[in-house]
């Protein structure tokens, strides 16, 4: 046994049916949906790797702590069990339930955000982008450079450089800086972890500058496991103790509970303010549910209240992160461009590189994307110009991201070795006639969040044999 990927630390009990759909029928599957994967029915896609948020297999101990759900109105056991924990891992003094991560972004930004306001982070991922847009602000990615490098070997790909920021802050004022975040695992970055001593330094900018500090915590345990392997002084250390020393250098968090709960629907909005809190209870009220349910049922609570103790297990996360290592190493042994080293929840494909021949306005990461489905069934998501290209708001000259990547989220305790084996060879097969596939245009596209819903086609002549 290779000691770096240690065997499952669970036996599966209950299993569901998938099945690869043929050929022509993939074909006619994805030209129905518009080119888009987001709109492949689940029942026709073998391997989905679209998303790790809410796909997780959740364990015996939280389906037997739904099936204690207090479904009161107001005041239930559930949310006082829930409370408990978030109280215990995050320390902040105030919560509010939500029914995911992006209602949580939502009531934050409706309550903090002003047109022309600024937002500065490492990375926003598209829900966050997307709700500061709305707002009429502007979100900012000051990663440090190393995690533009997809070559690039640092520990935590995933730092906020704080120099940028200071001089960020002073150039557009504190005033125009509502809040600041930074989001731990970086997702739009590779997954890649942020250090405890990053996140000091930038907590400690902005509050030297007044500025509220909110972490994106989605993925917390896994940034507190690759703190505790990778950060001198953490090796001896409980995933728990370093998760308290994170919280303890902000004034707030969001977070969905969807990825490191293992939870299939749930989040929240913490912060440390009085005042903020009264507000938040109000927002929730009008828009999500009672502060002591915020959108959810009590047996989800419940869920969530279990899942936030599993996802710091360490054997859990020590698999955890070895799947995602495993497929970083299967994929480049076999000359598959990826982001080095492996990140926690995902393995990001190099479309800009593997399609050097398609260009950023033609979509590589999306031509990747309906590749993958063509060939084996595998759904996975664009992580570049159709996510986060956008026109800038003074010259209207369009933005394009830095990488062009396909993410291939893997779900919690739900796929196994076999199933990565094969999305390795599909990419294979794939890399293989890479100049024969060409790039792809939008025939429908929204204004926030166009990934979701757009439609696409194909660009006539693009593809080079």
């Amino acid at each position: 046994m290779n000691p770096h990927h240690p065997p499952e630390p669970f036996r599966i009990k209950m299993v569901e049916p998938i099945r690869l759909i043929g050929q022509d029928e993939r074909e006619r599957a994805i030209e129905q949906a518009g080119y888009n994967v987001f709109a492949l029915l689940a029942e026709d896609v073998f391997i989905d790797l679209l998303t790790d948020s809410g796909t997780g297999a959740m364990s015996q101990a939280q389906w037997a702590a739904i099936m204690q759900g207090d479904e009161s109105y107001a005041g239930a056991r559930s949310f006082q069990r829930l409370s408990k924990a978030i109280k215990e891992i995050f320390g902040f003094r105030y919560f509010v339930p939500t029914h995911q991560g992006r209602a949580a972004e939502n009531i934050l930004c409706s309550l903090s955000m002003k047109p022309g306001a600024y937002v500065p982070s490492n990375m926003h991922f598209d829900t966050t982008d997307a709700n500061i847009r709305a707002r009429g602000g502007r979100p900012v990615n000051l990663l440090i450079d190393e995690g533009r490098d997809p070559q690039n070997l640092h520990p935590f790909k995933g730092n906020l450089d704080t120099q940028k920021l200071r001089a960020f802050i002073s150039e557009v004022g504190p005033e125009n800086i509502p809040f600041g975040m930074i989001t731990i695992t970086n997702n739009a970055g590779g997954g890649q972890p942020v250090s405890i001593e990053n996140i000091r330094q930038v907590s400690n900018t902005y509050r030297e500058f007044g500025i509220p500090f909110f972490i994106d915590a989605c993925r917390f345990a896994e940034n507190a496991y690759f703190i505790k392997l990778r950060e001198p002084g953490y090796a001896q250390k409980t995933t728990l103790e370093i998760a308290n020393e994170i919280f303890s250098l902000a004034d707030g968090a969001t977070m969905s509970a969807k990825k490191d709960a293992i939870v299939n629907i749930g989040g929240f909005l913490a912060m440390n303010s009085e005042d903020l809190y009264r507000k938040a209870c109000n927002e929730l009220i009008l828009r999500e549910g009672f502060p002591t349910y915020g959108g959810l049922a009590g047996r989800d609570l419940d869920a969530v209240a279990t899942g936030l103790w599993e996802g710091l297990d360490e054997s859990y996360l020590a698999y955890r992160l070895a799947q995602t290592a495993y497929l970083t190493e299967s994929l480049l042994a076999n000359q598959i461009p990826v982001i080095q080293p492996p990140g926690g929840h995902a393995v990001y494909v190099d479309a800009g590189r593997l399609f050097s021949h398609i260009p950023q306005s033609e979509f590589p990461g999306q031509a990747l994307s309906v590749e993958l489905y063509r060939q084996g069934g595998i759904r996975a998501v664009e992580i570049g110009s159709v996510m986060f290209a956008h026109p800038d708001p003074v010259s209207g000259q369009m933005v394009y991201p830095d990488l062009e990547l396909v993410r291939l989220a893997i779900p919690r305790r739900v796929y196994t070795q076999s199933h990565l084996d094969f999305v390795v060879q599909t990419l294979v097969e794939i890399a293989g006639r890479g100049r024969q596939v060409h790039g792809y245009r939008f025939t429908y596209a929204p204004e926030f969040l166009r990934h979701f819903t757009a439609r696409f086609e194909p660009v006539p002549g693009s593809a080079k044999t």
